[in-house]
């Protein structure tokens, strides 16, 4: 085989440029998708709305991901992959930018809609460009790199917009990332290499379709769909909430220290690890409901009045959550025979209609009653969640 042909593999600059170019898109990309969740307080005073009002700036970016996730389904193959990619970091990056100059809050709505879509472009065939790319023997590595440049990305750019927001307010700190992630966008387009392996294509969308309606009749692909919107809209909406828990009495902590809860996400990092290590020797089943029970006492942490009790709660509840979440997913890969792609492409609409419908609907909860009630509806979720995964017998 033509060496030009040959698949990247460690030790190649190929490789490397591949590694190094999925970090980052990784990077960019959820940077600027929970960019407004550590904001939403200011949000609030900005334009004179609830927190569940404020929580549609995040919804609609991650609605919009969810949309256009689903119509890349049927249209990403169409397009040159790293054009594809190159294009929705850019334009996402203006998106950004321009809603920091906004003064309507509906109209910062539909920016996010539209930049979450325009995100969606990256995300739809990221994983697809490794696997067409990358040797077999090298792709866990890369595919990992890139699954950790999206948890520092969603991770950074919380902290980076919790810092810079409360130091210069939201629309510097919303500058700022945006300035970031153009900055990414740019080295991205420089260092990632073209595909070849991959020529567009029409996609035949009957078949696609008829892949879809078979998934949403297989009885445990749909329980594990519900299972991710269920828990991934809990985990949301602990993040997008408990900024105004920590703001107010009885704790009053000043945003610098705010800013650090969202280091917890690296638990979550573990999580992932741990599911991978486990689900070699364990039943998939007994695994995902392992890490959907310690997402009951992350919660109970959470009505302590104890800042550290606090954050050791979110540390066990963020690491419950992200083994889940890679257990399920696996879980409906394994059990789509064919047509593979088309079932983790309604995984991820699932789980990002959960983390919009639900990230914002709790927050009434809040806004009516008081913490322990909105506690309350996220056990309720993660209950809802249990009951879905039948032990088997």
């Amino acid at each position: 085989m033509r060496p030009e042909r040959q698949k990247a593999v460690k030790g190649c600059l190929r490789y490397t440029r591949i590694k190094f170019g999925i970090f980052l898109s990784g990077l960019s990309v959820f940077a600027q998708l929970y960019l407004f969740q550590p904001m939403l307080t200011l949000l609030c005073k900005e334009f004179n709305i609830t927190p569940a009002h404020s929580s549609l700036a995040v919804s609609a970016c991650t609605v919009g991901m969810a949309t256009g996730l689903f119509l890349f389904a049927f249209k990403a193959d169409r397009f040159p992959r790293k054009k594809l990619m190159v294009s929705s970091m850019i334009i996402s990056t203006i998106l950004t930018l321009i809603s920091a100059a906004v003064r309507n809050f509906e109209l910062l709505i539909a920016i996010n809609f539209l930049k979450g879509m325009v995100l969606s472009g990256v995300s739809a065939v990221a994983l697809a460009y490794l696997s067409e790319e990358v040797d077999a023997k090298s792709l866990g590595q890369s595919i990992s790199l890139y699954l950790a440049g999206n948890t520092m990305g969603g991770m950074m750019g919380r902290v980076g917009a919790t810092l810079m927001s409360g130091w210069w307010g939201w629309q510097w700190a919303t500058v700022g990332i945006g300035a970031g992630s153009l900055a990414l966008g740019l080295v991205f387009a420089h260092v990632f290499p073209k595909s070849r392996h991959f020529t567009p294509a029409r996609v035949q969308t009957r078949r696609k379709l008829e892949h879809m309606g078979q998934f949403l009749r297989d009885p445990l692909i749909v329980r594990l769909y519900f299972v991710a919107a269920l828990i991934m809209g809990a985990f949301v909406s602990v993040y997008n909430y408990l900024g105004f828990r920590l703001e107010g009495a009885p704790f009053y902590l000043p945003h610098y220290l705010i800013a650090f809860i969202f280091l917890m996400y690296t638990t979550g990092v573990a999580g992932s690890l741990v599911t991978g290590k486990w689900s070699d020797r364990h039943p998939a089943d007994k695994i995902l409901r392992v890490f959907m029970l310690l997402l009951v006492p992350g919660l109970l942490f959470l009505l302590t009045k104890s800042v550290g009790l606090i954050i050791i709660g979110l540390g066990i509840f963020t690491f419950a959550f992200f083994g889940a979440h890679t257990m399920a997913s696996k879980m409906v890969a394994q059990q789509a025979k064919q047509g593979k792609s088309t079932a983790t492409s309604l995984y991820w609409l699932f789980y990002y209609l959960g983390s919009s419908l639900l990230g914002s609907s709790t927050g009434i909860a809040l806004q009516k009653w008081n913490w322990e009630i909105f506690i309350g509806v996220l056990f309720m979720l993660v209950l809802g969640s249990l009951l879905l995964v039948k032990p088997k017998k």
